[in-house]
């Protein structure tokens, strides 16, 4: 009997399923029909007001943060602006990717159902090209080019509610009103592999790194006075620490979308391995201490508060460590597949846990003020940025970096002197 009732549900859920998907279908229909007299309006008030559309790439947090106030700066900056009156309308590119920074686009954009707005730029490609009424991508793309966060303000805010909804966050961690903590974000496989399955990403593990690495530096922070809060939406393994203030939020089961960005918009520092929640703490104009950085030739170079050491690339057919210029005259400089790190026998070799421990330690010495650099370091930064492919443009032409603000990591250098030949 039972076998037969759940033979008979999964029968009903078909149906429904099946019922679901034509009402869905025939509702998009509908709105294919009905935005074709409204692409006619839109083309023919254009003299005197034009009306654009656009797509969040919501999807992925890195892109929906970074890419977005890219956005909002060049408007604030009156780049890419229309010379007459206009409005510009979003909708989001599904799953959305973080349901609090959505929230908080939708204050400062014109957010529209995305059906709707589909519906209407699917109608505006097929009958007629014209991207007049697309709102297109920034100039540079998700490169600040034109150095604009060092030059502009935050375009999001946290209400009063909001903010009082945080620090009754950090309570329930054990994060002390007024703490400084510090953001640490590791790349690893899980998020991707959780949101899209089936879809094969392994062509970004040659980013990943092992979190047990950082612990070193993670308790250094912590004997600071930091907190140090463990990032992730979904991980592989958690962080081996008994520090009290190490805090993996990514697997003690506090993580929220709301948390995501609070913690983000208001950490001391993030550490990173150049990855998408980064994007957060940089929208709001934080330090980024970056670990692990890899291809090298994507390095955010247009911030002055941002700090970084790479892998270090092993050449199997030698049997040693690759130069910096090797690696950039190998075209290593921008190699973004595991599978071409392989084919050119080129290992990638990950920071080692004192590595991590001197670039932090410098990133919290740079904020406190306290930092000294050394005989001999500004020449080797000056050494770093001339072999450093400034002059690199994009497959359009356009330069892949403005005015370069960024530094290295003091120690790296110090102690890889070979490596920059």
């Amino acid at each position: 009997m039972r076998k037969v009732r759940r033979g008979a549900n999964r029968g009903y859920e078909a149906f429904f399923s099946k019922i679901k998907r034509i009402m869905v279908a025939i509702f998009k229909l509908m709105v294919f029909v009905l935005a074709i007299p409204v692409v006619l309006l839109i083309r023919l008030i254009r003299p005197w007001f034009l009306v654009r559309f656009g797509v969040l790439t919501s999807n992925r947090i890195g892109h929906f943060a970074l890419d977005t106030e890219l956005y909002l700066c060049e408007l604030h900056a009156g780049i890419n602006v229309p010379k007459q009156h206009y409005i510009d309308l979003f909708c989001h590119y599904r799953p959305v990717s973080n349901l609090q920074l959505a929230r908080m686009w939708k204050r400062v954009l014109h957010v529209w159902p995305t059906l709707i707005i589909a519906q209407i730029l699917r109608v505006n490609r097929l009958f007629w090209v014209d991207t007049t009424h697309e709102v297109g991508h920034n100039t540079h793309g998700d490169r600040d080019v034109l150095n604009l966060l060092d030059r502009l303000p935050p375009h999001l805010a946290f209400t009063d509610e909001e903010f009082a909804q945080g620090e009754a966050g950090l309570k329930e961690m054990g994060i002390p009103s007024g703490s400084s903590f510090v953001c640490l974000i590791v790349r690893d496989s899980a998020y991707l592999d959780s949101v899209f399955p089936g879809v094969n990403y392994a062509y970004h593990n040659y980013r990943d790194s092992n979190i047990q690495n950082y612990v070193l530096a993670a308790e250094e922070l912590a004997d600071r006075g930091y907190y140090v809060i463990r990032m992730g939406v979904t991980v592989h393994k958690v962080i081996k620490s008994n520090h009290p203030k190490v805090i993996d939020y990514a697997t003690n089961g506090m993580r929220s979308d709301f948390m995501d960005i609070f913690l983000g918009a208001n950490c001391a520092f993030c550490i990173s391995v150049g990855t998408g929640y980064e994007t957060i703490p940089l929208i709001f104009r934080k330090p980024i201490a970056y670990v692990n950085m890899v291809p090298i030739g994507y390095f955010y170079t247009y911030r002055a508060q941002s700090l970084g050491i790479f892998k270090h690339h092993y050449c199997l057919n030698h049997n040693r460590k690759m130069t910096f210029s090797e690696i950039i005259g190998y075209g290593l400089g921008f190699t973004l597949s595991t599978s071409d790190y392989e084919a050119k026998g080129v290992q990638l070799i990950e920071n080692t846990p004192e590595e991590i421990l001197d670039l932090v330690i410098e990133m919290a010495e740079r904020i406190s003020g306290s930092w000294q650099p050394k005989e001999g370091d500004e020449l080797l930064q000056k050494r770093f940025w001339q072999i450093f492919p400034t002059d690199t443009k994009t497959v359009d032409g356009k330069s892949l970096y403005g005015e370069i603000r960024a530094s290295i990591g003091a120690s790296f250098l110090r102690n890889n002197q070979d490596w920059l030949q």
